[in-house]
């Protein structure tokens, strides 16, 4: 009888990085499943990339166990661990021709010239560049450079595929181009990746799963609708999208709804998910796409939604959306971005706001430092 295969393909158990007093990655697991494109999200010096360099032998774990497909790999030289790298600087070779860049992780292997060829031709096409071989990376754009750096790293058919900050040296649209190019390509070759990155936005269109990152700490893990929909602190909710934090205590609560206090007195509605009690400091996140805004003159509130009266304090045009900063009586602002489809409004129109409690996430109140 066989034993059953674990869908975990990449496991990191009790991980520590240090650096003298320093520590890079705190203990950590964390598991990757096959198959998947995982995000390792946060801002610089989270420990995202040292958790990256690790399992690619780059640097070795202070304590704890990287697992491969069932294999401790701790010891493991890093040309047998069969992973493929792809960087911020494409690490292109200058002076090689694309053949012999592409080919580069094929030479330490057991395949013959004829082989070689074949599987360089195929990576080349896989990534839309055929024909290109005997150029060299200087006659290539940024982009078409981004798509050599990945049939470089896929052409040794690599048991995981790592990519450092690939989109971050492209310019926005390129950068778009490439989010897709990649994430239709790994769905294409099924191949494990784990993707390191501070932008939200590649996160979250590309991510099976994101794991958000901060000095060190895994905070939150889960599917990109989880993360952004229900973060599990106020550094998650901060970090992902444009969030507004209202402060409050809980005063009570029915089956679908948590009732809280805000500072000016207004008691609002939020779903009711997790473990609340009255009198429990939280803080309620609403995101700044999910208010809606109405002129004062013509609303009629919502029954069962909260609504703030306030003023247009600022408001920015971002093609599609306007982004307005709204004062409430209290002195406290929201952001509210609405669609340009909506009414649009100027500097110190009176307004209305409401969301739905459906909408609104409680998270518990942080000590302020």
């Amino acid at each position: 009888m066989g034993t059953e295969k674990d869908p975990q393909f990449v496991k990191f158990r009790g991980i520590v990085k240090k650096y003298g007093d320093v520590t890079a990655v705190a203990k950590m697991d964390l598991d990757i499943p096959e198959g998947a494109l995982v995000t390792l999200l946060g801002p610089s010096g989270c420990g995202k990339t040292t958790l990256l360099r690790m399992l690619a032998g780059l640097e070795e774990p202070t304590e704890g166990d990287i697992i491969v497909n069932g294999n401790r790999i701790n010891d493991t030289p890093i040309h047998k661990r069969n992973l493929g790298m792809i960087f911020q600087n494409y690490a292109l070779f200058p002076h090689k021709s694309i053949f012999d860049n592409v080919a580069f992780g094929l030479k330490y292997r057991s395949v013959s010239r004829d082989q070689i060829r074949e599987k360089v031709k195929h990576a080349l096409e896989v990534v839309r560049l055929p024909g290109v071989e005997n150029r060299k990376p200087a006659q290539l754009s940024g982009g078409q450079q981004q798509r050599i750096a990945l049939a470089r790293a896929i052409v040794i058919e690599p048991d995981v595929l790592l990519m450092d900050e690939p989109l971050s040296a492209l310019d926005e649209n390129l950068r778009e181009d490439m989010r897709r190019e990649i994430d239709n390509l790994q769905r294409m070759l099924g191949v494990t990746t784990i993707f390191v990155t501070h932008d939200q936005r590649e996160a979250l269109s590309m991510s099976d799963k994101i794991v958000v990152m901060r000095d060190g700490l895994k905070l939150q893990e889960g599917d990109p609708e989880t993360v952004y929909n229900k973060p599990a602190n106020h550094f998650v909710a901060d970090f992902l999208g444009h969030s507004n934090f209202l402060p409050g205590e809980v005063v009570g609560q029915d089956d679908e709804n948590v009732r809280v206090r805000i500072e000016t007195g207004d008691v609002l509605l939020a779903r009711h998910r997790g473990s609340w009690k009255q009198g429990d400091a939280v803080e309620l996140v609403v995101r700044a796409q999910r208010f809606e805004a109405h002129r004062q003159s013509h609303f009629q509130p919502t029954e069962g939604m909260n609504s703030f009266a306030g003023r247009i304090k600022d408001k920015s045009y971002m093609g599609g959306e306007v982004s307005y900063f709204i004062e409430l009586p209290s002195g406290r602002e929201i952001h509210v971005i609405s669609m340009m489809r909506t009414r649009t409004y100027d500097y110190g129109d009176e307004v209305s706001v409401q969301v739905a409690p459906y909408h609104c996430h409680l998270i518990g109140r942080e000590p302020e430092e």
